[in-house]
C-alpha cells in the first residue's frame, strides 16, 4: 500500500510522503484536503473510512503556523494514514464534513481550541468553551493562568467571574547552572535567585 501511495504522487501534489514503524504520514497544501481524502475514502483499493481523529499544534514562530493532522483508517486492511497540511494564522481550511460525518465536533473543536476558520461548515459554533470566551485556550501564547477566574459565590448564590489581577506579562528565563540546579534571572529587573530543582528525564 506504502508504495501505491507514492505512486499516487504522480496524480496528486505531495509535498512529503513518509513510513514510521509502519505508519503511513502524507504531507499535502491544505487546498487539497478535501480531494485527497474523498480520494483515498472511496477509493476500492484504500477505503480509508473512517476518521480517527483531527488535532491541532500551534508553532507560533513559524510562518505557517498551524499544523492540523487528520487521522484516518481502514478497516479492511487494519492500517492508519496521518494527513497533515500547515496554514497561517488567518488562512482558512475547508470542512471535511460532507465526507466523514463525524468531523463535525472534531472541526468545531479546532476552531474552539485554535482559531483555526472551517470554511462551509455546517454548523460552526463553540463546542468547550463559554460563549463569552473570546481566546484561544490551545495557542502558545495563550497564558497559562487564563485572563479571568471562576468562583461559586454563596452569599450570591451564583458562579461570578473575576478578572485575574496579577500581571501576565511576567517572563522567566532560565540557565543551566551545575547538574541539578538552575539560574534564574527575573527579566523585570529584580534581583536574580538561584533555586534548586530536580531534574527528571522525559521516558518517552
Amino acid at each position: 500500500m506504502f508504495k501505491w501511495l507514492i505512486s499516487l504522487k504522480k496524480c496528486m501534489p505531495f509535498d512529503e510522503i513518509y513510513n514510521n514503524k509502519n505508519e503511513i504520514t502524507v504531507i499535502i497544501p491544505f487546498n487539497l484536503i478535501q480531494n485527497f481524502l474523498f480520494f483515498i475514502k472511496k477509493h476500492e483499493i484504500l477505503k480509508f473510512d473512517y476518521l480517527v481523529e483531527i488535532c491541532g499544534v500551534d508553532y507560533p514562530e513559524r510562518k505557517k503556523r498551524f499544523e492540523i493532522i487528520y487521522i484516518v483508517s481502514t478497516k479492511l486492511y487494519n492500517q492508519r494514514i496521518k494527513v497533515k497540511i500547515y496554514t497561517k494564522e488567518n488562512q482558512t481550511i475547508n470542512s471535511i464534513s460532507n465526507i466523514f460525518i463525524n468531523s463535525n465536533w472534531l472541526e468545531r473543536e479546532l476552531w474552539d481550541m485554535f482559531g483555526i476558520f472551517i470554511q462551509n461548515h455546517p454548523d460552526l459554533r463553540k463546542i468547550l468553551t463559554d460563549y463569552g470566551f473570546n481566546h484561544f485556550p490551545l495557542r502558545k501564547d495563550f497564558p497559562i493562568t487564563g485572563f479571568n477566574d471562576l468562583k461559586y459565590s454563596d452569599f450570591d448564590k451564583m458562579i461570578i467571574k473575576t478578572k485575574i489581577e496579577f500581571s501576565q506579562e511576567r517572563v522567566l528565563n532560565f540557565y543551566k547552572y551545575g547538574k541539578n540546579t538552575f539560574y534564574l534571572l527575573n527579566t523585570l529587573g529584580f534581583e536574580p535567585k538561584t533555586y534548586r530543582l530536580k531534574v527528571y528525564r522525559s521516558t518517552y
